[in-house]
């Protein structure tokens, strides 16, 4: 059994932009000298910057009215497109944080493979006006697809940055019919692409608008009550939990978030005043949410409402058109099961769908040798083959290989470290893969792998009032920058329950979706009172031979029990990982975790298990 112990790293968060990995071109590619201007080629494409002027959803009236926001964004043009000879256009924007020109090298490749490009800054971030509505498709969706109409020929919205009317455009490639099957005036060839933020916006817009004719959405979310206030339990569907069951407030991604967007308010003072009445920079809906998930208050409907109306999850019935999902195993925000409940959706409703679940997120941003660079070298890694062949396939029309329908990367599997990484990335015709294998608790401490040697046990533990965090998993946002040896994975003592595994004959190997079923009693728990409800972690450790704990990729599932007086089933977050020969698995059930808001009560609980109703573990095994 591992030692008990805990060091909760005195770190303050860094404002960073959330937005794709990049490359530093300085240190990736070796020194060229200057060309002098007479013998310089001329650039594939030109690039203006314009001002546009939509209208959105306004607050101040309740949303039936509207209110006018500037937008300002970079138009890549390719050299050779004219009215003569169109191309399909990209629509793109920032991640949460950041602004236009966090996509100018993806926007610039783009442009030498035939392809114009949008890139603009989101309401309320990079030099545009209005507040931040969260990706709502009233306000984000709505000013979308004004910009989808301007790509489309239209004028009216657009100026130069010395205030210019812009004509209209006429070297973009046009559709006859939009996804409905009608005709729509101002109809591009268009898709978009985009991560985190940037991710969502896209399913916002073609909620909006049936002209937009394929998507990536990169590391974003499915339901943003799940995302912000997690609970594993008692889901209603995909990761959409019943409100009578409220989750547990991500602390410190919450902080960081308001962190980001008030600071960005306050740079954009003399773009737009406004935005900094009331809630600073945020819808008011948002202040209020915030101020509800930081005192551990319990959620209310209209919060639910607030955050699942910013949702795809709450309008994916009307996504219709192509969808390459990319999601990160390293992502403690946007975890794996959120592009899994968006993947599931789509294909239910037979939309089309593919899924990769590479190695970066959120948590872990750097993206290994081979996969994603926002550099030049885009096309020599997988996603960016991945990401060019989507848009080859349905804004060229082309008849090309767009992958597979399921990837993930696996870091057990060796690379080379040159060209697109192939190699690391399984590949399968459908999700789920393998199959589910199950361990059972047995006793106070041990994890059998079949139910006749399961023994009758029972484990207490508590946490300290105060919501006082017992248990470290991680720091958000910045865990993959941070000395390994202030970051390790531990849980104080008598503060949780465990069960740990003997050691492994041979590896397994997992890709999917882990869930537990688990036994717990707490005294005066009272079902129908959200505020008595039992708050625990349940996560999976991977223990070397040596004592060395791996806490995979530190994801945990937050858990608010609805009914512990029946089994509490979890959903623990999705994985791609190998538990190598000699390793041991263990099942652990935390009372609290540095990360998140924890109860402010003591809440003394008994974890069991027996062969009557046992503990179980069921991991998603491919090997």
């Amino acid at each position: 059994m591992r030692p008990a112990n805990f060091v909760l790293p005195g770190i303050a968060l860094s404002l960073t932009a959330m937005s794709l990995p990049t490359v530093d071109s300085a240190s990736a590619h070796p020194a060229t000298p200057a060309v002098h201007a007479a013998t310089a080629k001329p650039k594939a494409y030109t690039v203006k910057t314009l001002h546009f002027h939509v209208k959105v959803h306004n607050e101040k009236v309740g949303g039936t009215g509207s209110q006018q926001c500037l937008i300002v964004g970079d138009l890549y043009k390719p050299r050779a497109a004219s009215r003569h000879h169109r191309v399909p256009v990209i629509l793109t924007t920032n991640g949460f944080g950041g602004s236009k020109d966090d996509q100018a090298s993806l926007a610039k490749i783009a442009t030498k493979h035939g392809y114009g490009v949008l890139s603009y800054s989101g309401l309320g971030f990079g030099g545009s006006g209005c507040k931040i509505s969260l990706d709502d498709p009233s306000y984000d969706g709505r000013a979308g697809r004004q910009l989808v109409s301007f790509l489309g020929g239209k004028t009216g919205i657009a100026t130069t940055t010395a205030g210019k009317k812009v004509p209209a455009i006429r070297w973009v490639r046009h559709d006859r019919h939009d996804h409905l099957g009608k005709h729509a005036a101002h109809d591009p060839r268009i898709g978009m692409v985009g991560g985190s933020y940037g991710g969502q916006i896209q399913f916002a817009v073609a909620d909006k608008d049936p002209r937009l004719d394929a998507i990536i959405p990169i590391i974003t979310w499915n339901d943003l009550s799940f995302s912000l206030a997690p609970n594993d339990n008692h889901f209603a569907h995909g990761v959409t939990y019943k409100t009578s069951s409220p989750g547990v407030a991500k602390y410190e991604w919450i902080n960081l978030f308001f962190g980001l967007g008030i600071a960005d308010g306050l740079q954009g003072t003399q773009i737009d005043p406004e935005r900094n009445v009331g809630c600073p920079n945020f819808l008011n809906e948002a202040c209020k949410g915030y101020a509800e998930l930081m005192g551990n208050t319990i959620d209310t409907p209209d919060l639910y409402a607030f955050a699942r109306h910013a949702s795809v999850e709450s309008y994916i019935h009307r996504i219709k058109i192509p969808t390459l999902l990319m999601q990160g195993q390293g992502d403690s925000l946007f975890n794996l099961q959120e592009a899994v409940a968006t993947y599931r959706s789509l294909r239910h409703q037979h939309t089309p769908v593919k899924m990769i679940w590479q190695s970066w997120g959120h948590s872990i941003g750097t993206a290994q040798p081979g996969e994603w660079t926002q550099g030049p070298g885009i096309l020599r890694t997988y996603e960016g083959k991945r990401v060019f062949a989507w848009f080859a396939r349905y804004l060229k029309k082309q008849h090309v290989n767009t992958g597979p329908r399921f990837a993930y990367y696996r870091d057990y599997i060796p690379f080379h470290g040159k060209g697109p990484d192939t190699v690391q990335y399984g590949h399968a015709k459908h999700f789920p893969v393998g199959h589910m294998r199950k361990f059972f608790a047995s006793g106070t401490s041990k994890l059998v792998t079949t139910r006749s040697k399961v023994k009758d046990g029972s484990v207490q533990y508590a946490n300290l009032a105060g919501a006082t965090p017992l248990s470290f998993s991680e720091v958000s946002a910045v865990n993959g920058s941070l000395p390994s040896q202030t970051t390790k994975p531990s849980d104080g003592d008598g503060s949780f329950a465990a069960w740990e595994g003997p050691a492994l004959k041979r590896p397994v190997d997992v890709a999917g979706i882990p869930t537990a079923t688990v036994n717990v009693s707490l005294p005066g728990a009272d079902p129908s009172v959200p505020a008595s409800q039992l708050q625990f972690f349940a996560k999976v450790y991977d223990i070397a031979p040596d004592g060395t704990i791996d806490l995979v990729r530190r994801l945990v599932a937050p858990v608010r029990a609805y009914d512990v007086s029946k089994p509490v089933h979890v959903q623990l977050p999705g994985i791609v990982h190998r538990f190598d020969k000699g390793h041991h698995i263990e099942l652990v059930i935390a009372a609290t975790d540095s990360a998140y808001r924890n109860a402010n009560v003591v809440q003394p609980a008994t974890a069991s298990t027996s062969k009557k109703s046992p503990t179980i573990l069921r991991l998603p095994v491919v090997k």
